[in-house]
């Protein structure tokens, strides 16, 4: 990604709210691309995971050899944005159940931990990296955190629990940024990527790091 370029942001198209991720990261300036094979990842340079389903979509990343090259992608260095589901996706481990993740943010989640779809609800969320104004965070089926390690950065909580969470390069929030007109999180996952593409440009210019994301073409 050169310095005058916005960022090439893919959301993971397999399932889920991506037209909402979509028109929100529009709204910020940056480049959207709806991502289903492995040539419209690697000309990414970063992805979100949306909402959905989280045992189908791990299904269906194995069923089209996606979730070894996200793994990858995010060891190296990707910025990967989880919400709801997509948090699950990224997370290492669900409370009481054997379901298989990305292993990439260091957490243990538990599914549906604040109710069913009756019990969905937006809420004043404080998160003090966004500033002073409380977020409304719209919480749908939604999961918290059980667990974190200790490189993971609790941004926000909810009834004693995480709900968003950052770790390096990994960000995960419970609820629903997407859904709401504040696009202040979306801003946030932005930074995130232009952090990320500083880094690794210091790195090449050091001869160190393979330049991920220089983005040379942007459609598929």
């Amino acid at each position: 990604m050169s310095s005058n370029e916005s960022p090439l942001v893919g959301i993971l198209a397999l399932q889920g709210d991506v037209d909402e991720h979509a028109v929100a990261l529009a709204r910020v300036g940056a480049r959207v691309l709806a991502v289903k094979t492995l040539a419209q990842l690697e000309s990414c340079d970063a992805l979100v995971i949306p909402g959905g389903e989280s045992t189908t979509v791990m299904k269906l990343l194995e069923r089209f050899a996606l979730a070894e090259p996200i793994r990858a992608r995010v060891i190296a260095g990707m910025p990967l944005w989880g919400t709801c589901m997509g948090m699950i996706v990224a997370g290492c481990g669900v409370a009481d159940l054997e379901q298989p993740t990305l292993g990439v943010l260091d957490v243990t989640v538990r599914r549906n931990a604040f109710g069913r779809q009756n019990d969905s609800a937006e809420v004043d969320l404080a998160i003090p990296v966004l500033g002073s104004e409380p977020f409304p965070a719209i919480f749908i089926r939604a999961p918290w955190i059980e667990r974190s390690g200790p490189s993971v950065e609790v941004l926000a909580s909810r009834d004693g629990h995480g709900v968003m969470v950052r770790e390096r390069n990994v960000l995960g929030c419970s609820f629903h940024p997407e859904l709401s007109t504040d696009t202040r999180v979306h801003r946030y996952f932005l930074g995130m990527i232009a952090d990320a593409s500083r880094r690794v440009g210091k790195e090449s210019i050091a001869g160190e790091g393979s330049g991920r994301y220089v983005v040379s073409s942007t459609e598929s």
